[in-house]
């Protein structure tokens, strides 16, 4: 078997150097069936290797509840298959742009600001997770004829705590457990992060998107030897919901690439292909400058990234250029890139059929309605992504007076004795007209992702201070939460009518009669906000406020003939015409060859 190391001043294969061209390729964000095409992608690139997270709460969203952690084995004997090396940052916080940064809503829901610590309730948790995780990381490891040639140390910590006992404790723990391989930590190129993030024996790298020179600089401050690897080369950057689409320029990163290697240091691209947030997992971020403390900005659906191969894995300028610069390190001539996936054959209508209003799915899918002095929060009611419908009586006779939600987090649909009153949001958290009592309010509250990156990562979803009518709190609220997952089993059981006369938030279902399956773009004219499936799978967040237009629709989600579609609208929709599928070639960034 080989053996990978970590020299003086090279990476070494059974003692030889050698240089790590990775890309970064979440295999959560990939169809499973694409997975091999996407690593042939890489492969055409110029890369010898692939590196991914691993999203605790996707695996394990409830204590002691594993969902298909085998997915990471799968992909990792896909990286093998493809004839690349693997790169495993299995966290416990990931960031990622991903919910929660990757931990768990249960988790930061019950410990709060002690996540990321040395507390033994924390360190608990990660210890039982990481124990059932290894059994797919371990066995495939180089020394035992598998891929993965490191796995990382936490992620970033430099930019979030100083704890220094809190990351050796999970390089012990990794060890302990049976990896063999080297570990890495990866953090900023700035004192503070450096010192806060890396661990003694262990080797660090620096995540920047330009500048290669001086931040090297830096990290050799620290670590005057050991191979030099930027971890994350930001060729791209990710969108927020009511912002503008991000680019990098091809030619500007293409010349970034270059500088890294040029010092001889070995990299990963980050993003080398992004894919997608399907089924709500997008996360958010704070906005505020350094302190990543003020309004909230969720991420879209989209993953692209502006990454060299696109969402829907074609080739753009970005991918030629990095090829041209990448092929001058290669051993030999680079493979040609793999057929792109056949996009759908012929644009289609959806032939919606059935809508059930928000109170029936509710009724039917949502947990149980519970009563409690001041709003319960998305965490304690065990709902990670979806809505939860808080119900409060204003008394009366009382004259009209203004009523505000404190801790609002993040965005809620008013109803006032049944009629529709205006949406609030953390910033805007006052409805513009005044209520008058006796009346019953309903605020339909939706978390639009939890923050993955900053001081208030980890933070609670709903309302999480109060509802106020003039300066009285108002107490004994009933609430009720809707868990996107109870969505994905079906929707048999809730009880459809006829669709509404004008537009109305709720749950529509259809049908979409498709010829010649293939890779797709939905669109939705004139909806608002909401989420849709199709065959069951949730293809994410839309959302009417842009940037993003369309969702992405994987071809082995699509059968041929009838599929059916649902959507959850959760606002009041305009549909200036019927969802529909187009293909990809209508639109898009295609790139090509220069």
């Amino acid at each position: 078997m080989s053996e990978f190391a970590v020299g003086d001043t090279d990476f070494l294969l059974d003692g030889r150097p050698v240089r790590l061209l990775s890309g970064a390729l979440h295999y959560f964000r990939v169809h499973e069936e694409q997975w091999a095409h996407r690593l042939a992608m890489l492969r055409a690139m110029g890369l010898n290797c692939v590196e991914t997270y691993v999203p605790w709460n996707l695996h394990e969203p409830r204590p002691g509840s594993f969902q298909d952690v085998q997915a990471l084995g799968r992909f990792l004997d896909a990286a093998r298959e493809a004839g690349l090396w693997a790169l495993v940052r299995p966290g416990p916080y990931i960031c990622a742009e991903w919910e929660n940064g990757g931990l768990p809503h249960w988790l930061t829901g019950e410990l709060g600001a002690r996540v990321r610590t040395r507390d033994e309730g924390f360190l608990r948790h990660v210890e039982r997770w990481f124990r059932h995780l290894l059994h797919e990381i371990v066995p495939r490891q180089l020394d035992r004829g598998g891929p993965v040639i490191m796995v990382q140390v936490e992620n970033e910590y430099g930019s979030y705590g100083s704890d220094r006992v809190y990351p050796r404790r999970l390089a012990d723990l990794l060890r302990a457990e049976g990896v063999t391989v080297p570990l890495f930590t990866s953090d900023g190129p700035e004192d503070h992060m450096l010192t806060g993030g890396s661990v003694e024996g262990v080797l660090a790298t620096a995540n920047f998107g330009s500048h290669a020179r001086v931040a090297f600089e830096t990290l050799r401050r620290h670590r005057p030897t050991g191979p030099l690897m930027c971890m994350e080369f930001w060729c791209g950057w990710f969108d927020h919901w009511g912002a503008e689409h991000v680019v990098r320029d091809p030619g500007d990163a293409a010349d970034a690439l270059r500088e890294i290697l040029e010092c001889g240091a070995s990299v990963n691209l980050y993003m080398a292909h992004g894919g997608t947030n399907f089924a709500g997992w997008a996360g958010a971020n704070r906005g505020g400058g350094a302190l990543h403390d003020g309004t909230l900005e969720p991420d879209v659906t989209s993953y692209d990234y502006d990454a060299p191969i696109d969402e829907y894995g074609r080739p753009t300028e970005k991918f030629w250029r990095f090829r041209s610069v990448l092929a001058a390190y290669a051993d030999g001539p680079l493979p040609e890139p793999p057929p792109t996936p056949a996009p759908l054959g012929s644009p289609a209508t959806v032939d919606l059929t059935g809508w059930a209003p928000l109170s029936a799915v509710l009724d039917t899918l949502g947990g149980p309605e519970s009563e409690h002095p001041v709003p319960p929060t998305f965490e304690e009611l065990d709902v990670d992504r979806g809505l939860v419908r808080y119900s409060v009586d204003v008394p009366g006779p009382r004259q009209p007076y203004p009523l505000t939600v404190r801790g609002l987090r993040d965005l809620a649909v008013v109803y006032v004795d049944g009629s529709p009153a205006g949406v609030l949001t953390e910033d805007e958290a006052q409805l513009k007209e005044p209520v008058a009592g006796p009346a019953r309010v309903e605020l339909w509250v939706e978390s639009l992702g939890r923050v993955n990156y900053g001081p208030r990562s980890g933070e609670r979803k709903g309302i999480t201070g109060g509802v106020l009518h003039e300066r009285q709190y108002l107490h004994g609220v009933r609430a009720r939460g809707l868990r996107l997952d109870a969505l994905d089993a079906g929707v048999d059981s809730v009880p459809f009518r006829a669709l509404p006369a004008i537009g109305a938030p709720g749950l529509y279902r259809g049908t979409v009669t498709v010829r010649g399956a293939g890779d797709a773009r939905l669109e939705l004219p004139g909806w608002t906000r909401g989420f849709v499936w199709l065959n069951g799978f949730n293809l994410g967040r839309y959302w009417s406020i842009g940037p993003q237009q369309s969702l992405y629709v994987p071809g082995p989600v699509l059968r041929e003939g009838v599929n059916e579609v649902w959507v959850l609208e959760l606002q009041e929709p305009s549909p200036t015409s019927p969802p529909s599928l187009r293909g990809l070639e209508e639109g898009g960034s295609e790139g090509g060859a220069p």
